[in-house]
């Protein structure tokens, strides 16, 4: 609104500023931490006075005592109106990467929303069905990869390059077209075609199958990695904390992908209007920021799936618009983590039982309770279980846990960084 506006008045001084992306960004940024902090303490005392609180966590899996109970949650609420205020306000909301963004907080905010609603409200532990949950991941997949897919706003240059002509920088850019190129890490021709692994269909098909093998990437990218940031919400200031670094790596992305100068300087596609999302992953990453002043240990709120479902979708749709979704592995490693552990776990422990047995490879899934859970709580619920991972060091606080994940992140940013000029 405030960009249009400004955009309207022209010479008024001052207006100017308004052009730049990266004042836009730092206001976006500065306003959701605020908004996040302000509206945090007002949502708290709401929901005590209306006794919302958290009622389904297993204190007995803490062993230092620590009790989760009584905890309001759907904090989600919060990330989500500190996120979309400093949009709506500094955004270019014509913008369409901007509204991909705006309509994927939405979708997966009110999928998160109702599945708090009913765990909460109507007692049932289970939430939301499964199967609505993944049509609501896969709705959301196919409009992202459709419009990208169809928009004649999602266009990109492969390559950039310059000279300088009469002490002037030129910049010579290849075609702008529609593609269905990524960024592949650690490799010096970086760029792949996902057309190419369809070659044997002809010129003309492989391109048809290369985009419907884009959506089909789009919907898997959605769904994984909304439910890996769902899986890492199981401690205080885990999920915010780990979303706000990756959120940092995505802007620092974004903002290349979208800058003709820094295109090509990293030899990396140019993306035409995707500097748009370094603004709103500003206000995603202050939002966070700001959450965590009543997230972190001990918590005085929980986001709830209302906020871990919508960070984990905002995630991967950035990635996608900026064609960055083969480094999500290496940037999202601890959802990736989380989410493995809880598929071997749970396939292991089936497959032993088919046979007789018991058996685990960790303690307790997803891995972080790992870390905080004893043998003895193990053995107290399942006498003649095996584990294959017992560890043996001291039983670590959530707090720690928490700390050590987030420098596992930030480790894991700084690589997916690099990967720009490591090939």
């Amino acid at each position: 609104m405030l960009y249009e506006l400004f955009n309207f008045l022209g010479d008024v001084p001052g207006a100017r500023l308004m052009t730049y992306i990266s004042f836009r960004a730092i206001v976006a940024g500065v306003m959701g931490l605020c908004i996040s902090i302000w509206v945090g303490n007002w949502f708290i005392q709401l929901l005590k006075r209306k006794n919302i609180s958290e009622t389904q966590r297993d204190e007995k899996i803490d062993p230092f005592n620590v009790a989760k109970k009584g905890v309001p949650t759907m904090g989600g609420v919060v990330i989500i109106a500190a996120m979309l205020i400093p949009c709506l306000l500094m955004g270019k909301l014509s913008n369409m990467y901007m509204i991909l963004m705006l309509i994927t907080t939405l979708i997966l905010g009110t999928l998160g929303f109702a599945d708090d609603y009913i765990k909460t409200f109507r007692g049932n532990k289970e939430g939301l069905n499964g199967w609505v949950k993944i049509a609501g991941q896969i709705t959301l997949g196919l409009i992202v990869g459709l419009t990208l897919r169809y928009s004649p706003e999602a266009t990109m240059h492969e390559r950039v390059t310059s000279h300088i002509e009469n002490n002037i920088t030129v910049f010579e850019k290849t075609p702008e077209v529609k593609s269905t190129r990524t960024t592949i890490p650690f490799v010096k021709e970086h760029n792949f075609n996902y057309a190419d692994m369809f070659s044997f269909l002809g010129e003309t098909n492989k391109y048809k199958a290369g985009w419907i093998f884009f959506v089909i990437l789009t919907i898997f990218v959605v769904a994984a990695v909304s439910n890996g940031a769902n899986l890492n919400d199981g401690m205080d200031g885990m999920c915010a904390g780990n979303s706000a670094i990756i959120g940092v790596a995505l802007i620092v992305l974004a903002y290349i992908s979208g800058n003709v100068v820094f295109s090509d300087y990293f030899d990396v596609m140019y993306i035409p209007g995707s500097e748009e999302l370094v603004v709103f992953m500003a206000s995603f990453v202050g939002a966070l920021i700001g959450f965590l002043w009543w997230n972190g240990f001990p918590a005085q709120v929980f986001m709830g799936d209302t906020g871990s479902l919508t960070i984990g979708g905002i995630i991967g749709v950035c990635a996608v618009i900026i064609h960055k979704e083969l480094l999500l592995p290496i940037l999202c490693g601890i959802f990736l983590m989380e989410s493995v552990s809880v598929i071997v776990q749970t396939q292991v422990y089936k497959f032993a039982k088919k046979k007789g047995t018991r058996m685990r490879v960790w303690k307790r899934t997803p891995l972080h309770d790992h870390y905080r859970t004893s043998m003895e709580q193990v053995l107290r619920n399942d006498p003649t279980c095996k584990v294959l991972f017992q560890g043996k060091g001291p039983l670590q606080h959530e707090s720690k846990i928490v700390l050590r994940f987030c420098i596992v992140t930030l480790i894991l940013a700084a690589l997916a960084i690099l990967t720009l000029k490591i090939r």
